[in-house]
């Protein structure tokens, strides 16, 4: 009887190993890795613009139907890629709600700037006006501002407000009333609809978590450059759970971790064979060689042609290496879908 007690509680105390480590409140799906990549687009596609704004490119040039085939082409990706997961309709309806909103935005603004946009381009200056380098800024910041938290959250109204703050003479008079008419209108749509959408999101699934928790194979050593990382349990074989920042800074907590040495063995309760999903930013002509992981899609960055998008599958267990070998290559890790 003695035996079959100490073989139940071995028993017992093996499951509990092999389970996942991190609680349950903090687990999320695995199909999620590939879903989050539509929400992430929508933050690639603004950094891109942004990047071309400051340049003093002509906005009428933007290829704003180009990132709306790009969008809808990854969904379908991704969507294909999930196909032998659970139906997880709630993130679908999301991802429906922003793409066709996102669809809405882009066609008006692209109508806009080939027309009138395009006519303060042309009676314009050689010099940008103010009101140029005030929206260039203001894009640049909302990029900042949206890879760490919703886009809803995002204060419009104060970028209305700045904007109505600049001097309202000078040269190129047209292109100053003509920026001025169209990022108002910009400002004040995005600050009606983002707030709807916050109503509607925080009554439907409350605040999102912030952190991700993981599970490493050994010890991280102490930075002071990463002061998010927080030390939750330390396991009797030597591994720690740790609460890491999620979203945006996943991505350089997870690379400065890889650089330690460190393996990941979970990722919000997801274990080493758990499919992960990652972007590089690569030349054009690059290859991600005969590897591990899978090359789910390409796609070249319209504005930045000798550039192209990157996505590749790995797993889990495999991201540390991965991204030490990354590393060591001519490309830049652009996000890591951390579920």
């Amino acid at each position: 009887m003695r035996r079959l007690v100490l073989l139940s509680l071995l028993l017992v105390s093996l499951l509990a190993v092999s389970g996942p480590i991190t609680p349950d409140a903090n687990r999320r799906n695995e199909e999620q890795t590939f879903l989050t990549y539509p929400e992430w687009f929508l933050v690639h596609s603004p950094a891109e613009y942004a990047r071309y704004a400051a340049a003093d490119r002509p906005l009428s040039d933007f290829p704003f139907w180009g990132h709306i085939r790009q969008l809808w082409a990854s969904y379908a990706r991704v969507t294909e890629a999930t196909a032998s997961y659970p139906l997880n309709t709630g993130y679908h309806v999301m991802i429906l709600v922003i793409a066709s909103s996102s669809t809405v935005e882009y066609g008006l603004r692209l109508a806009y700037e080939r027309t009138l946009g395009r006519l303060g381009e042309w009676l314009r200056g050689p010099a940008p006006t103010v009101e140029e380098r005030y929206a260039a800024r203001v894009a640049q910041d909302y990029v900042n501002f949206i890879r760490v938290l919703p886009w809803y959250e995002y204060d419009f109204a104060q970028a209305m407000h700045g904007l109505w703050q600049l001097p309202a003479g000078g040269d190129s008079l047209f292109r100053k009333w003509e920026r001025r008419y169209a990022l108002s209108s910009e400002y004040l749509v995005k600050a009606g609809y983002g707030w709807l959408i916050k109503q509607a999101t925080q009554a439907s699934y409350g605040k999102e978590l912030l952190t991700t928790l993981v599970v490493l194979d050994q010890p991280a050593a102490p930075d002071a450059q990463l002061p998010d990382v927080h030390l939750l349990q330390t396991l009797p074989d030597g591994r720690q759970l740790l609460s890491l920042p999620r979203y945006e800074a996943f991505r350089s907590h997870a690379e400065a971790l890889a650089q330690q040495g460190a393996n990941f063995h979970e990722i919000a309760g997801n274990p080493p064979h758990a499919k992960l999903l990652l972007t590089i930013l690569a030349p054009a002509n690059w290859q991600p060689g005969s590897g591990k992981d899978q090359l789910l899609f390409e796609q070249p960055l319209l504005t930045e042609p000798t550039r192209k998008r990157v996505a590749l599958v790995t797993r889990v267990g495999q991201l540390g290496e991965r991204l030490r070998q990354l590393h060591k290559q001519p490309v830049e890790l652009e996000h890591i879908y951390d579920y």
